[in-house]
């Protein structure tokens, strides 16, 4: 199985080193962080200096997972361009055009994949993190026009030996998508956190389910969520635009009819869509892998809700909703 190098140790970072050496591939990580590094040395893992797991990757082939914050990246490709400028790459950085921006710019020899794995917690460090944490996890890996075959099958590899399913698509649709279902959830959860508290005493002692449900990523590290918001500005700013048009029609209806019954149906109606993706009865379908060309039809099969689960020697097992 092939070596894992993991730049970065806090949740995500640590959580793809704990699965990838549960997963008995050869594994080992470097951090910035010293009670990361404390952490995970504790817990039995190979710590290293960037320098030193670097150099390792290079010697042994390794896939390099760089787990930092967006706004690490690019001093962390840097050190890659120095140590090891032509090594197998991914990432796991919730936004995906600009670091593949940055990877095409400092590294154009790596053998690079862009990935984002959809799982976390509101926590962050090692300390926060599981071998568990990517089971059953959609885990994005990017297809771009010169993605090579080779390049995009390291990191859906590493993504399935972590437990979750593979969905590919263009780093430009990602950040689209996630800026809808990822990073305005962070928006919202931070602004309905502040309109709750400003009921006071007595609002927030009668929070229940709904607040704390709708609230919870709000308690995330405020550093990593302006990172990760501020780093999809131009998709943000679109799926902000389409929320505040409807909370715009649903205030005008409450304050003229005092009915909210398109925004209730609209949202029943949505809910019941993300059901029936996400429904376990799903068709399957084979795709062959012969070269890079055949990862465009991965990527289109990725935009239906397709997700790969298994990788064969020549062809991908991709599973699709059922209509």
């Amino acid at each position: 199985m092939r070596a894992v190098c993991v730049i970065g140790l806090g949740l995500i970072g640590g959580s793809v080193l704990r699965a990838a050496t549960a997963a008995g591939r050869p594994a080992w990580g470097a951090t910035a962080g010293d009670d990361d590094a404390a952490g995970a040395r504790g817990d039995g893992h190979r710590v290293e200096s960037t320098e030193e797991a670097l150099r390792l990757a290079a010697e042994q082939d390794a896939l390099v997972v760089v787990a930092t914050p967006l706004t690490a990246v690019r001093a962390v490709l840097r050190d890659i361009a120095w140590h090891a400028p032509e090594v197998r790459l991914t990432d796991v950085v919730s936004v995906k055009d600009p670091v593949d921006a940055e990877v095409r710019g400092l590294l154009p020899g790596a053998r690079y994949a862009g990935g984002h794995p959809m799982a976390g917690t509101a926590s962050s460090g090692w300390a926060a993190g599981s071998a568990e944490l990517f089971r059953g996890a959609p885990w994005a890996v990017v297809v771009e026009e010169g993605t090579a075959l080779e390049a995009w099958r390291d990191a859906a590899e590493l993504a399935l030996d972590c437990g979750a399913h593979v969905v590919a698509t263009s780093a430009a649709e990602h950040d689209d998508a996630v800026a809808r279902i990822s990073h305005l959830p962070h928006v919202f959860a931070n602004v309905l956190a502040a309109v709750g508290a400003d009921g006071g005493p007595l609002a927030l002692s009668l929070a229940a389910g709904s607040f704390r449900d709708a609230t919870r990523v709000a308690a995330s590290d405020p550093e990593l969520v302006r990172a990760m918001t501020e780093g999809n500005r131009v998709a943000l700013l679109d799926a902000v635009d389409d929320a505040l048009g409807r909370l715009g029609a649903a205030r005008g209806s409450l304050a003229s009819t005092g009915a909210l019954k398109s925004t209730v149906d609209a949202g029943f109606a949505a809910r019941g869509e993300l059901e029936r993706i996400g429904d376990p009865d799903r068709t399957t379908e084979e795709v062959a892998l012969r070269g890079d060309r055949d990862l465009r039809k991965l990527r289109e099969l990725g935009a239906r809700g397709g997700r790969v689960t298994a990788l064969g020697e020549k062809s991908a097992t991709v599973e699709l909703p059922a209509t």
